[in-house]
């Protein structure tokens, strides 16, 4: 293991614990993160996953206003649940975004005279499905939780087959707070309620 790796993995953790503490600073960390992950995967040639920190360095910067501007008239942005229709068609982009992106990576490898991507599908499905977490994250979506548990749990098989232990703990770590996340934001999500119930009650009680 590298010194990229233990400062990436360093600051993965704390980029989650700061998400599901739903902590504004969790954007800063993620992004340092992302840029620490991009020199460790081109070792790796793991090229979907280098593109992926890249993709998520703009949706870090995105979500930091999201979060802070994202709700009714500028306010800060609360958790809400993924609507029916959302999931069905993020679904659809999983299926056809892993197809397009392993022969863009296929592609690209061939252009530009590098080796083969390893693991190409297995590679281009768990990318295609961290950046759908990743948008429903920066939207406060309850249920990109459970999409981050899935794909950790695919990580473990991918980097298991790349002999990088450390990568694998930290999925196993991921998959744990990220299970705190959804029953930390769940519990969010039903306070919100109760205060907005209460809040229609007294202004009618006002009348």
């Amino acid at each position: 293991m590298d010194w990229t790796e233990k400062i990436g993995i360093a600051f993965a953790l704390i980029c989650v614990w700061l998400t599901v503490r739903q902590n504004i600073w969790c954007w800063a960390t993620g992004i340092l993160n992302n840029i620490f992950f991009i020199i460790l995967f081109a070792e790796l040639r793991l090229y979907a996953d280098l593109f992926l920190q890249i993709i998520y360095i703009g949706l870090g910067f995105y979500g930091w206003w999201m979060w802070l501007y994202g709700g009714e008239d500028r306010t800060e942005l609360k958790v809400s649940r993924t609507k029916k229709e959302t999931l069905l068609l993020l679904f659809v982009i999983a299926v056809v975004g892993t197809f397009l992106l392993a022969f863009g990576l296929k592609e690209f490898a061939r252009v530009m005279n590098f080796p083969p991507a390893s693991l190409l599908y297995w590679d281009a499905a768990t990318t295609i499905c961290c950046l759908i977490a990743q948008w429903m994250l920066t939207t406060k979506l309850l249920e990109s939780w459970i999409v981050w548990i899935a794909t950790n749990l695919s990580y473990i098989g991918l980097y298991a087959m790349k002999e990088r232990p450390l990568l694998c703990a930290l999925q196993i770590i991921f998959i744990v707070l990220s299970a705190k996340g959804f029953v930390d934001w769940l519990r969010s999500m039903k306070e919100e309620t109760t205060n907005q119930i209460g809040n229609r009650q007294s202004a009618i009680g006002n009348l």
